[in-house]
Parts: C-alpha cells; structure tokens; sequence
C-alpha cells in the first residue's frame, strides 16, 4: 500500500479531489491548512502575506494506483506557476481498524 499526500492551493482541492476519486479511490481526507514555500511573500495592502492558503489531501491506495493518481492530482492542480504544491509518495506497512481492532496489510 501507498499513502499519496498532495499539497495544493485551497482554491484547487476540490478539483483535485475529484479526479483523485474519479481515478477509483475509495477515500480521501482533506486537511485545511496554511503553507510557506520557498517563493517570496505576496504584500497585500502594506502587509506581507506570511502563509497561503493550502490543502493537504491524503488517500491510501494499492501500489498499482501510484501512477494514474500522481497523473490525475498534477493535471487538476497545475496551473505552472510556483506553489502549485507538492506529492509525497510513501509506503504503509500496515494499518489497524478501529470499529474492529484488526490489523491489516490490504485496503478494504
């Protein structure tokens, strides 16, 4: 199993959340949240902007998904300017179900 993490612009996350999920994925979590990168600082009205703001979406998925979902979130989310976000890709070893108490190494 895979554990995609996608940081995008907030005003891109739904689109990105429907062509992750339009790719087969059974689940996604959305987290809102506020990011710097590496880019200047915008000034909005005498005031720097110190954070932009950003999402950070999360899906478990099976390792032969990689691809096709790495393809589908930099298609919603590219717009070709810096901050267009970031993808970590990295293994699950394993996973627990609350409701049950059963470890598992599978999605279901």
């Amino acid at each position: 199993m895979k554990r995609i993490e996608a940081i995008v612009q907030s005003e891109v996350s739904k689109r990105v959340v429907r062509a992750i999920r339009k790719t087969g994925v059974g689940g996604v979590t959305l987290i809102q949240s506020l990011g710097q990168g590496t880019g200047e600082r915008p000034e909005i009205g005498g005031h720097q902007i110190e954070f932009n703001s950003t999402d950070v979406i999360v899906t478990i998925i099976q390792d032969s998904m990689v691809s096709s979902v790495v393809s589908a979130i930099i298609d919603a989310a590219h717009t070709g300017q810096k901050g267009d976000g970031k993808i970590f890709v990295t293994n699950v070893e394993e996973s627990y179900d609350i409701s049950t108490k059963e470890k598992s190494t599978e999605l279901i």
